[in-house]
C-alpha cells in the first residue's frame, strides 16, 4: 500500500481515484498532480514504481491538504463566528448558511427532530 501525505492509498484503484482519498484532493487536482509527476492516470497504484511515488509525493507537497487544510477551514469558520456576521451566527446556531429554507428540510444541519409536546386542554 502506497503512503502519501500520511494516508494509505488503496492499491487496487487507478491513480486518479486513489489520490482522491486524500482530503483536499479531488479528481481535477489528482489529474493535475499525476500530469506534473509524469505518471499515467490509468495505471493502478500497485503498478507505480518507487520513483513515481516519490514524484507524486513531491507534487502533492505543493498543495495545502489534510490536517493543515482542516485547521485552516476551522479557523475560517471561527473567524466568521467571532466577527458575528450572518454566516457566523448561522454556524453558531447550527442552521444552514447558504440561503436554504428551514421549515421542512435541513435535517442534516439541525440534527434529529426534537418533539415538542402539545398543550393539554383544560377539563370542564
Amino acid at each position: 500500500m502506497a503512503r502519501i501525505a500520511g494516508i494509505d492509498i488503496p492499491k487496487q484503484k487507478r491513480g486518479v481515484i486513489a489520490l482522491t482519498y486524500i482530503f483536499g484532493i479531488g479528481k481535477n487536482r489528482a489529474k493535475e498532480i499525476l500530469e506534473t509527476a509524469k505518471v499515467s492516470e490509468d495505471t493502478k497504484v500497485s503498478d507505480w514504481s518507487d520513483d513515481e511515488i516519490g514524484r507524486i509525493r513531491e507534487a502533492v507537497g505543493s498543495y495545502t491538504i489534510e490536517g493543515e487544510l482542516r485547521s485552516e477551514t476551522q479557523l475560517n469558520i471561527k473567524r466568521l463566528m467571532d466577527i458575528g456576521c450572518y454566516r457566523g451566527i448561522r454556524h453558531r446556531s447550527g442552521l444552514p448558511l447558504r440561503g436554504q429554507r428551514t421549515k421542512n428540510n435541513s435535517r442534516t444541519r439541525k440534527g434529529k427532530r426534537k418533539t415538542v409536546a402539545n398543550k393539554k386542554k383544560a377539563t370542564k
